[in-house]
């Protein structure tokens, strides 16, 4: 069950005509806001838009013939599927993929369309882990491990070779952490190659499986891990990948919910990259500060990109309201003509863009012979929305909702 440096050059062999070599992009942003050089591993430009084709492909490379004729099953919250998938269709082997109720639309289709069926069951990962092997029984197919295994474990090694051929000094790579496999073989060709490089595994706070674990010196089972980096929503990590990590990573970090939103939108903004929630975290954990470095050379992974556009649109929206970059103002107006029009111009002096506006006499606390107004406004800054309220407030409206 161990993993090697030769395995994961193997790897490298097996899959090299299937993947994309990423290429690293140093991020001037991110590097101003951790005081390092940071570079940015985009593995969400992968084939599939994730990592999980390396390990995939090279497990499904490595089958003997009895197996591809079984058919084979897998279990993923939408990353592991889609490369499943696509190196099952390529071998013409039948494929299964049991995905998690909540998985995110985009990538249960994406995953159809690669060639797989797909069984939707629990509501996270591992839920839908029990239900796979459940089917695994019935049907005889070979299951597929997202993380729990050498082939795959290799296959995910392969981005730490491309890493050293275009960064021979790194000093850091930073790396989220679901089941481990990740990390797992980053950490071993890392390491091989370079023992002082430091591998650092990066967490939700919501869901740190892989650090209790560490930290109590057995694999430890969440009760909950509910956060918007499904792909790493991972309540009990692998015996396998456990063990890796004990002996070769060498710091395991947290983020909150809040860090990994604000990832996206620095991402989105900054660098024009599109990444999922798992993809951001090693941003989050770099851009938080939560790296004891100063003036490194850090790769960040963005392990993928397969975020469902609902969740784009509420990040954004969230992140830009706690930013003070869009605000909602409410107050209560008399119901006579002229009196709307007299607010909008009052706010338009502020160089406020108003977004929308909501209109409604029917609240319980609204006088008769009043309307309640909603404006929702693209603001520059809190300072910024202080002064639209202070001057509303000077013309005499009240606010309903600071």
């Amino acid at each position: 069950m161990k993993v090697s440096l030769e395995d994961i050059q193997k790897a490298r062999e097996s899959i090299n005509d299937v993947i994309f070599s990423t290429k690293l992009i140093q991020s001037k942003k991110i590097s101003t806001l951790s005081g390092n050089q940071v570079f940015l591993k985009c593995e969400n430009l992968q084939k599939t838009g994730s990592f999980k084709i390396r390990g995939a492909y090279n497990k499904i490379t490595n089958l003997t013939e009895e197996q591809k004729s079984k058919g084979v099953i897998a279990s993923s919250a939408g990353n592991h599927a889609q490369g499943v998938a696509l190196g099952a269709t390529a071998y013409g082997i039948d494929s299964t993929i049991v995905m998690p109720v909540g998985a995110p639309v985009a990538k249960v289709i994406a995953t159809q369309d690669f060639g797989a069926k797909v069984v939707l069951h629990g509501n996270v990962y591992d839920e839908a882990y029990e239900k796979a092997l459940e089917i695994q029984r019935e049907s005889g197919a070979t299951f597929l491990h997202p993380f729990n295994d050498p082939y795959v474990i290799a296959g995910q090694g392969t981005i730490a070779l491309e890493i050293f051929d275009e960064l021979k000094d790194v000093d850091a790579i930073v790396v989220p952490i679901g089941g481990g496999g990740l990390i797992s073989g980053i950490a071993i060709a890392a390491k091989a190659l370079n023992p002082k490089v430091k591998i650092i595994g990066v967490e939700p706070e919501n869901a740190s499986s892989m650090k209790n674990s560490i930290k109590e010196g057995e694999i430890q089972t969440l009760s909950t891990a509910n956060t918007i980096a499904d792909g790493i929503a991972v309540k009990t990590p692998g015996d396998l990948t456990y063990s890796i990590i004990k002996d070769n990573v060498d710091e395991i970090v947290v983020v909150s919910e809040d860090e990994l939103a604000n990832a996206l939108l620095i991402l989105m903004e900054n660098e024009k990259l599109v990444a999922e929630g798992a993809g951001a975290a090693s941003v989050a954990a770099v851009m938080s500060n939560k790296i004891d470095m100063e003036n490194k050379n850090i790769v960040a992974l963005i392990s993928g990109g397969n975020i469902d556009m609902n969740m784009v649109i509420n990040i954004i929206d969230n992140c830009l309201l706690k930013n003070g970059r869009m605000a909602e103002i409410v107050v209560s107006i008399p119901d006579k003509p002229g009196n709307l029009q007299s607010l909008l111009e009052l706010v338009a002096k502020t160089k406020a863009n108003i977004y929308s506006i909501f209109q409604t006499r029917l609240k319980p606390y609204v006088s008769i012979g009043f309307q309640e107004v909603s404006i929702v406004l693209e603001t520059k800054n809190h300072k910024h929305i202080k002064e639209i309220q202070d001057i509303l407030r000077k013309n005499g409206y009240i606010i309903l909702e600071d």
